[in-house]
């Protein structure tokens, strides 16, 4: 079935760049979005950005807007994510996710890979 392969987490201080990179196989030329969810500690998961295969389309959290950039090699079912500007608070284990469109939301497919660790110091 579907797997994701992460990479590009690390440690950096206030103010640097990270470049998260999410390689997604098994989706056999199905539509679906990819992008990524975070977790930090003491606190639920949530979603960073995203971006749609079928039309471009993104979503970035307030939280990160101005930030990170999200895109995407379609032909390599790939997704990166170019976080400048880091924080201490962006500090969390950074999931990929893969949502495959169903026929309706209700029956959209859900994918995770590993996390991967930032940790942001002041």
């Amino acid at each position: 079935d579907v797997q994701l392969q992460a990479s590009g987490g690390g440690s950096v201080q206030a103010g640097g760049s990270l470049r998260l990179s999410c390689a997604a196989s098994g989706l056999n030329l199905e539509d679906y979005a990819i992008g990524w969810f975070r977790q930090a500690p003491g606190k639920e998961r949530e979603g960073v950005s995203c971006i749609s295969v079928v039309d471009g389309v993104t979503f970035y959290a307030d939280s990160v807007k101005g930030r990170f950039t999200i895109s995407s090699d379609n032909h390599k079912n790939t997704v990166y994510l170019q976080m400048n500007s880091l924080k201490p608070e962006d500090t969390a284990v950074y999931y990929c996710n893969v949502r495959v469109y169903g026929l309706s939301p209700k029956y959209d497919r859900h994918y995770w890979g590993k996390g991967t660790l930032v940790t942001v110091s002041s």
